[in-house]
């Protein structure tokens, strides 16, 4: 085997080490927090509508 490979198999290497770290850093920016904070609510909300097929923000309670 060449030694080639090893320095492609280094850099392919280091560029999803940095690919993986940019989606790391833009799913932890501050403007993501609301609508993240939605998503991992929603398996909480699996069959908590009411009659009206409404379901109730956080915080509220059912009647």
């Amino acid at each position: 085997m060449s030694p080639l490979w090893g320095h492609l198999a280094g850099v392919f290497t280091v560029l999803l080490m940095a690919a993986f770290l940019g989606v790391w850093i833009w799913a932890w920016l501050p403007r993501h927090r609301r609508p993240f904070g939605r998503l991992a609510r929603l398996p909480m909300e699996d069959g908590a509508a009411g009659p009206d097929g409404v379901i109730p923000q956080a915080g509220e309670e059912r009647r």
